[in-house]
């Protein structure tokens, strides 16, 4: 897969690795990076040998900081609707993959770089883990999900709490709070993943697919509408060459080879 200037994609297997790669600036997102997240988001979603997504950082000290101030602060209000669709279009692209995303977290995850990890459908996190959004401290509110995101992870008052506070929180906290859904060692954040995303990958293709999308979209529907869409999903898997192989592999008792459709 093609390299941005700042972001990295890699495949490691079947896991693909989505790695922010603006160091310098601990991955602050500027535009050129949300519209290289987009683009990466995209090209994954369409590669059916991709099971799993890591969504990392290069930088020592971060995953990512949020959203560019510096580059922001030369924007007239047309610049930063202009943006606004550009970030949109990343934090969606990361929503909208298929496949299990797990974000690799260490160092500094606030504002928007909070927000792509709650992107995520698992943050594992080490030790030296900041998260936060703070945006209500600079004169905005969370815009790449965080308060719909962050209210459906750790209910309304939890998120209340963070967001009108702007506070951050560390890993001890985090974890209380369920923040994140594994902690590490410090230093063990991209392996940590690494390790999950691989667990994940083993299993089918298909399965993995149809059953985050009853998750996403069933999360938030009265529990009968929420059966029909799992109904749907089970359908959509149980006639698959997948569940077949799956089935055959069990009864064989081999590892399967996953036909993927």
């Amino acid at each position: 897969m093609a390299d941005g200037t700042t972001v990295v994609v890699r495949r490691a297997g079947q896991v693909a690795e989505l790695m922010l790669d603006r160091p310098a600036a601990r991955n602050a997102l500027n535009t050129v990076m949300a519209e290289e997240i987009a683009s990466a988001c995209a090209e994954l979603a369409e590669d059916r040998s991709v099971r799993a997504v890591v969504v990392a950082s290069s930088s020592p000290k971060a995953f990512c900081v949020g959203a560019d101030l510096k580059e922001r602060s030369g924007f007239s209000d047309a610049d930063l609707l202009r943006q606004r669709q550009v970030f949109r279009a990343a934090f969606g692209g990361v929503r909208a993959l298929p496949m299990p995303v797990v974000a690799a977290v260490h160092g500094y995850a606030l504002g928007g770089g909070f927000e792509l990890a709650l992107s995520c459908d698992l943050i594992v996190a080490d030790e030296t883990a900041v998260l936060g959004l703070p945006e209500v401290r600079v004169g905005l509110v969370p815009g790449g999900g965080g308060t719909q995101l962050l209210s459906r992870r750790v209910g309304l008052a939890r998120a209340s709490d963070l967001i009108f506070t702007g506070r951050q929180v560390r890993i001890d906290e985090a974890e209380r709070l369920g923040l994140v859904d594994r902690r590490v060692p410090a230093g063990q954040a991209l392996p940590g993943a690494h390790q999950l995303a691989d667990e994940i990958a083993a299993n089918s293709p298909v399965g993995l697919r149809n059953a985050k999308r009853a998750l996403t979209y069933g999360a938030d529907l009265p529990v009968a509408a929420g059966l029909e869409v799992e109904d749907s999903a089970w359908h959509a898997t149980a006639f698959s060459g997948d569940r077949r192989e799956g089935i055959a592999a069990f009864t064989e008792k081999r590892a399967p080879r996953w036909p993927g459709h």
